[in-house]
């Protein structure tokens, strides 16, 4: 492993950074502390970093198993592995190669949607999932059409990926794209994603989800899914709407719904001290 395939040295937990090879992936991987394994599933177009608020409440006894989605951060990937369902099946591949088991599982915005899929496939057997802004429907209106197509002509592009890496470099970029999202962070956690964004490959690995990404069947199955589930939604969300949570809410056997006032998507990043309260709160009481 060469210190080319890892965060740079001021990044996150980046101590805690190795590579796991687990076919077709090289996983960027961070695990920090002892006890029953916890899963956390960033979000399209994040990292493993986002969690880095919340780890140390989780890790006061939990280890934090936090990786990088298919293509994106420092996981390196083939192209045409970002179905749901693929992603998916590689991470419960991944956890039986290193002889993981997670008991808790939590995702935000799609890694949300890869929990509940995981969950749905019976690929591990967690005893709760958490659902940060979970992203579980599909581009509604023209935009269900039109962006999956755009993604693909992008993703099929071998410039594409330069050309908004650079385009999208600056803090004052990141800062109206989290804006949209209802979200505001300080400048070090903005300069996070400006980092990420100023890489191709992450960048061509958010297209390629995006240019793959379907729910219809995952949604179909919700009602199926009897572990228990906390969803945690920020009520600001420009991202996804908070009806989103609410649906997957009402259908789904044993799960409850929690809103946040004021917070917008990146609710782990925003607020990480009631998201962990109500993380720790969930898991105690049920």
């Amino acid at each position: 492993m060469s210190a080319a395939e890892l965060p740079p040295p001021d990044w996150p937990n980046v101590t805690a950074s190795q590579i796991i090879a687990a076919r077709p992936h090289r996983w960027h991987v961070q695990i920090i502390g002892t006890g029953p394994d916890v899963l956390l599933l960033h979000g399209a177009g994040a990292s493993s970093h986002s969690w880095a608020a919340l780890i140390p409440d989780l890790t006061r006894d939990h280890r934090v198993i936090a990786l990088d989605l298919p293509g994106h951060g420092w996981t390196r990937s083939p192209k045409g592995r970002a179905r749901l369902g693929d992603v998916a099946r590689d991470i419960a591949g991944l956890c039986a190669q290193e002889g993981w088991a997670p008991r808790l599982v939590i995702g935000h915005s799609a890694g949300g949607a890869v929990s509940l899929e995981l969950a749905h496939q019976d690929l591990i057997s967690p005893t709760h999932l958490v659902i940060i802004n979970g992203a579980l429907e599909n581009f509604q209106g023209t935009a269900g059409w039109l962006f999956p197509v755009m993604a693909k002509m992008l993703a099929l592009n071998p410039f594409t990926g330069l050309l908004i890496a650079q385009g999208g470099r600056g803090v004052s970029q990141v800062r109206t794209i989290l804006a949209s999202a209802g979200t505001t962070l300080d400048e070090v956690g903005l300069a996070r994603y400006a980092h990420l964004i100023g890489r191709r490959a992450h960048v061509d690995g958010t297209l390629a989800m995006m240019a793959q990404w379907s729910l219809d069947a995952l949604n179909a199955a919700l009602p199926s899914i009897t572990t228990p589930t906390l969803f945690i939604h920020g009520a600001h969300d420009g991202a996804v709407p908070l009806r989103v949570a609410e649906r997957a809410a009402r259908i789904m056997p044993q799960a409850k719904l929690i809103t946040l006032p004021g917070i917008g998507h990146l609710a782990h990043e925003e607020a990480p001290a009631p998201v962990a309260a109500e993380i720790r709160r969930f898991t105690t009481e049920t």
